[in-house]
């Protein structure tokens, strides 16, 4: 009942990221398509350069929802531990992928920077900066559900919308500096464009380690490994907790401990011990789903040390049978 329980809770969180990437797809596809009409109607290159790096953002939507489609799938023979790490691969992805484009958007903002063009019309202001108020809202939508699931390749998705943010208002600032500077000005929203772009960059580079530590394994924050132990040496007859290894998998964790208990305890007692830890740490920690428990001997509550190969009955390595 406890790991039907906890498999419900997971399986809420990654429906409501699904559901948030699916917003987020519906939107920035809208977005994109109103800001590439707006832009080439009002001869505005960093609006079209917006437009591509909105319909881009669709992509990274899908990208996420897939993603977390995979993660939520239970355990099965093939993949024991879960589907978790298909959520930092799509964080990855999508944290490429805005990388990618904002070199795109960088270098045809040179490219328009050099090639004389147009000023843009006036109300292509208004259009970016309706995309800017949107984008922003929808960033903070998607954050807050990032933070609650616990799901990085969420929280991704959400800088993927600020920055489009970002580069929207960037346009925003050209495009008005392009109309009141008048001739001479117009390639000011081409270098707003470019500014915009190494802003994103950084912002995916930032986004891209996190993906890369979790698909590394990378050991979850202090406070929950600290958590972790505290609760398995407050069980009765648990001397102290000798490892704990962790790591992330998704919007879970998965645990590898070493216990040392009574090294007179039973077979049957210690194993009834180590099933008692586990639901413990899963009841008080439900973010941490799995917990595999090795029982060792506490050589100090005997007041001893470990007897050598000989004394335990198995001869020494080497000796004759």
């Amino acid at each position: 009942m406890a790991i039907r329980h906890r498999h419900e809770i997971h399986s809420e969180r990654y429906d409501r990221g699904m559901k948030s990437s699916v917003v987020g797809l519906v939107l920035n596809f809208l977005l994109g398509v109103g800001k590439l009409a707006a832009g080439l109607l009002g001869h505005s290159q960093a609006l079209i350069a917006d437009a591509i790096e909105s319909l881009g953002d669709s992509v990274g939507s899908i990208i996420v929802w897939r993603g977390l489609q995979v993660a939520s799938q239970p355990p099965d023979q093939e993949h024991p531990y879960g589907h978790g790490k298909a959520e930092p691969i799509a964080a990855f992805l999508v944290a490429v992928l805005l990388i990618v484009a904002a070199i795109g958007i960088a270098v045809e903002s040179v490219h328009q920077i050099v090639i004389p063009h147009r000023t843009p019309s006036p109300f292509t202001l208004a259009v970016v900066i309706g995309v800017v108020v949107v984008k922003e809202l929808l960033f903070r939508f998607t954050s807050r559900v990032g933070q609650e699931t616990g799901s990085n390749t969420v929280r991704t998705d959400a800088w993927h919308h600020r920055s489009d943010a970002i580069t929207s208002g960037a346009a925003a600032i050209g495009i008005a500096v392009a109309l009141i500077g008048g001739r001479g000005f117009e390639a000011a929203d081409d270098w707003a464009a470019l500014f915009a772009s190494f802003i994103i960059v950084l912002t995916g580079w930032s986004l891209l380690r996190p993906a890369v530590n979790e698909l590394m394994d990378q050991a979850p924050p202090y406070d929950l490994v600290a958590e972790t132990k505290r609760v398995a040496e407050s069980c009765r007859g648990v001397y102290q907790v000798e490892k704990l290894l962790m790591r992330k998998m998704g919007i879970y964790y998965v645990a590898d401990m070493h216990l040392e208990v009574d090294p007179d305890m039973s077979v049957r007692e210690s194993h009834a011990l180590a099933h008692g830890v586990k639901e413990d740490i899963q009841r008080q920690l439900p973010q941490v789903v799995e917990v595999t428990i090795h029982v060792e001997p506490a050589w100090a509550l005997s007041g001893g040390k470990p007897p050598d190969s000989g004394e335990t009955g198995r001869p020494p390595s080497g000796a004759p049978s």
